[in-house]
């Protein structure tokens, strides 16, 4: 086993690096609702500026999983389904490693979040390989012709290739549940994030799913850090 990469990323940059991603996802859901009035977002909007340029990061951090929480009880619960959660996540493991009493802590916090997007990854993948329509490509053929997701007819023509979908809903499905073992490898671990990312790109420009794409990328610096960390000894 090799840390390769991730013995790259220190656990400082890699939690900078999760804070600026956060920042401008956070900016970015927010300027999308700034104009209608909603004061949680102008409060998490002016906050995202501190936090991305490093000045008080714990107490912006702070500010916004309060705002977050507030937008929560508001539309109770998550109107956005998974980003919502994985925002939540990772405000939560953010405060914890900004104001845990100790090294120990902090990196315990971090770690957490990396374990979580393994998870989420292997998780959903296990539920797709258990579910017959997911097995067969009837899922994402019912997706194209379906959903309310497509934007337009020329996505909708896909249900009329099934082959090529049950392709893809099978390529899907191997990556979320062999996710976990590319944490035996660094460049391993880049080739699923990049591939990974590439999927949530697929999603954001077909359906519109812009908020997984942004929110779930900011967890990949933990996980780049973690693969380095867990590989090296004294972990």
């Amino acid at each position: 086993m090799k840390a390769g990469f991730g013995a790259l990323m220190t656990f400082e940059t890699a939690l900078r690096a999760t804070e600026i991603m956060l920042a401008l996802a956070l900016a970015q859901q927010a300027i999308e609702h700034v104009r209608h009035a909603l004061w949680p977002h102008a409060v998490k909007l002016g906050l995202c500026v501190p936090l991305l340029i490093g000045v008080l990061p714990g107490p912006a951090i702070a500010g916004l999983l309060i705002a977050q929480l507030i937008l929560l009880w508001r539309h109770q619960g998550p109107y956005n389904g998974g980003s919502d959660k994985m925002t939540l996540l990772i405000l939560t493991v953010l405060v914890a490693a900004n104001f845990a009493p100790n090294r120990f802590w902090q990196e315990m916090a971090f770690a957490y979040l990396a374990l979580q997007l393994v998870l989420s990854y292997f998780v959903s993948g296990w539920v797709k390989l258990r579910n017959p329509a997911w097995r067969s490509g009837a899922a994402l053929v019912d997706v194209f012709a379906f959903s309310a997701y497509p934007v337009s007819e020329g996505l909708r023509r896909w249900a009329d290739r099934p082959q090529a979908l049950w392709l893809a809903g099978w390529a899907v499905i191997v990556l979320e549940v062999a996710f976990p073992l590319a944490l035996f490898h660094s460049a391993v671990l880049i080739g699923a994030l990049s591939l990974t990312a590439a999927f949530h790109l697929a999603n954001a420009i077909c359906f519109g799913l812009h908020r997984f794409f942004w929110i779930w990328l900011c967890a990949y610096p933990a996980l780049v850090w973690f693969q380095g960390r867990a590989m090296g000894p004294g972990f």
